[in-house]
């Protein structure tokens, strides 16, 4: 398997999980402020990224206020607009170094490898927060470890 092959794997194992948490906040009544939250800042993040990516402008805040249908819908869109992306690379393409401005204006340039990476780790860090906080809740959390989802089959 390619570098490239390896990365659209880890952003299958994202989609996923994304919608394992979405489900799990929707199964837990939807209305727990703290998980949608976090949840609107993963898919916000995930969707700044892209932006970056493409030497696009931020098209929302870091931070957003979402109910969970607003995340639902993100979340789907965010699948094909990230396929589509990583449909385009190549394992050489992934080597290539993209400059950006953070949330606070600094200047940076990191390659796209790196950047994908974070996507995926910056995710899967914010999801274990949500699981934490529904467990302490006394909700049930989505299992989405991601050798979990590999031997279900769930992903690829």
């Amino acid at each position: 398997m390619n570098l490239a092959d390896y990365l659209r794997r880890l952003f299958a194992y994202d989609e996923w999980a994304n919608r394992e948490v979405l489900s799990a906040i929707r199964a837990a009544g939807g209305a727990n402020e703290r998980s949608l939250e976090l949840m609107a800042h993963i898919l916000s993040a995930e969707r700044l990224w892209l932006e970056r990516l493409k030497q696009q402008p931020p098209g929302s805040p870091v931070w957003p206020k979402s109910d969970l249908e607003q995340c639902e819908a993100q979340a789907a869109e965010l699948v094909r607009l990230w396929r589509d992306y990583l449909d385009l690379i190549t394992a050489g393409d992934v080597h290539q170094s993209v400059s950006y401005k953070n949330s606070k204006g600094k200047a940076w340039t990191s390659t796209i490898e790196d950047i994908l990476t974070h996507v995926v780790m910056h995710s899967a860090y914010h999801r274990g927060q949500i699981a934490s906080h529904m467990r302490a809740s006394g909700q049930t959390p989505a299992y989405t470890d991601f050798i979990h989802g590999v031997r279900q089959g769930l992903v690829k």
